[in-house]
């Protein structure tokens, strides 16, 4: 069975529909949700996801907001808490590893942590038995990809092209599949420019997908009332699901 990974932006458009849609998501086949901290800068995501990252801001988002919807949250899904290195930084890795222990979280996804300056702070983390995600770009050498996969855990987060989320561009990632699974047993998930009509070509050769922009523009959509939100996640989060694993 493949997996699918879903992304919503933490108190976007509230902290309480997080909460709904990430339960909502639990239920409609989603394996293992990142819980976005939004950030005024977010380099790696598009403008669907920056909308809603400067959205959730102006709406007061604190990390103790994350804190808080993630206790409620990963009980019921394996949660990630994905955000960028200045936050982690400035609150200090030891303390965000206490938080995502007492919340039940199972790691970090941090897009602006290369390998080498990731280093100082995976002990501690893998000490604390939560997991760093370790990305893959199809700009890297295949000297680079067995030096990132061979201390890889959870998932591989293959980013499907060189860019930002959402932009919908495409590359043959087989050659870069094949490279990984070379040096590596660890699942291999492709994100960026994933949605219910690219998915089924984008997991070939993969062991899931990671969706974002796709949901994110969901919870953007004001001409949708909460429930109907609700609903249209559930059923994308179900026809993507059945799509990679048909």
């Amino acid at each position: 069975m493949k997996n699918l990974v879903a992304y919503i932006t933490t108190g976007f458009p509230s902290l309480e529909f997080t909460v709904d849609a990430a339960l909502a998501l639990a239920e409609s086949g989603v394996d293992t949700l990142e819980l976005g901290m939004p950030f005024s800068d977010p380099v790696a995501d598009g403008p669907v996801i920056e909308k809603a990252n400067l959205k959730a801001l102006q709406n007061g988002f604190k990390l103790s907001h994350l804190f808080e919807a993630s206790a409620k949250i990963s009980p019921h899904i394996d949660t990630l808490w994905m955000g960028y290195f200045n936050p982690f930084y400035h609150r200090g890795m030891d303390n965000f590893i206490a938080e995502a222990k007492k919340a039940g979280v199972n790691g970090f996804i941090i897009p602006d942590l290369p390998l080498e300056e990731a280093a100082p702070y995976k002990p501690g983390i893998e000490a604390a038995g939560l997991n760093l995600i370790d990305f893959i770009a199809p700009t890297d050498s295949e000297a680079r990809i067995q030096r990132i996969v061979t201390q890889a855990q959870k998932f591989i987060y293959l980013v499907a092209y060189a860019g930002i989320t959402g932009s919908g561009q495409s590359e043959d990632l087989q050659p870069i599949i094949t490279n990984i699974k070379k040096y590596s047993d660890t699942p291999v998930y492709v994100g960026f420019g994933v949605d219910e009509h690219t998915a089924k070509e984008k997991v070939q050769g993969a062991d899931g997908v990671i969706v974002g922009s796709a949901f994110v523009k969901i919870l953007s959509d004001e001409s949708l009332s909460d429930t109907q939100k609700i609903a249209k996640l559930s059923a994308i989060a179900r026809e993507i699901k059945e799509k990679i694993n048909e």
